[in-house]
């Protein structure tokens, strides 16, 4: 595992849209990172939040030895708040709709066009979280604001 002092490219990449309630899980968990710290210069990790277009996700995670990517999706729950961790293997395995991002492609399609493409990570985490609400309007429903805090020390273990 790439951990700080390794010289491997970190990244953090949250994606979603602040403006669509529990769809801003990604940039609130990314915002809170940089509160931290992380992202500077000296951590040696990059940390970004985009919208989760394709194209956008694998120009941010070729050619790091560490991808970790945040994000909510829709998984079928009632209540949002469950927080799931994936890897690189098991992403396509997951039938597309407990895979699928608010963003309408899934992750795994994602991966598989990146895959492709010859432009994947080293290695590939996903932190998500069950979103409830993707709704027009700004703030994370309660369960969902209540997984940031947790992912961001999940992440901050992740990349050292």
């Amino acid at each position: 595992m790439t951990r700080a002092g390794d010289g491997g490219r970190r990244v953090v990449i949250g994606v979603g849209n602040e403006y669509r309630r529990d769809d801003g899980f990604g940039p609130t968990v990314v915002a809170r990172l940089t509160e931290l710290g992380l992202g500077d210069p000296e951590s040696g990790v990059t940390v970004r939040a985009t919208d989760g277009e394709p194209t956008r996700l694998i120009d941010l995670w070729t050619g790091a030895d560490l991808a970790v990517v945040v994000d909510a999706v829709r998984d079928g729950h009632d209540h949002g708040g469950h927080r799931y961790e994936l890897v690189l293997g098991e992403l396509t395995d997951l039938p597309d709709e407990r895979s699928s991002s608010s963003h309408g492609i899934s992750l795994g399609s994602t991966v598989e066009l990146g895959q492709a493409l010859g432009r994947l990570p080293h290695r590939l985490v996903v932190l998500a979280v069950g979103g409830h609400e993707f709704g027009f309007g700004a703030g994370l429903t309660p369960e969902v604001a209540a997984a940031v805090e947790p992912v961001v020390a999940r992440v901050r273990d992740l990349v050292g």
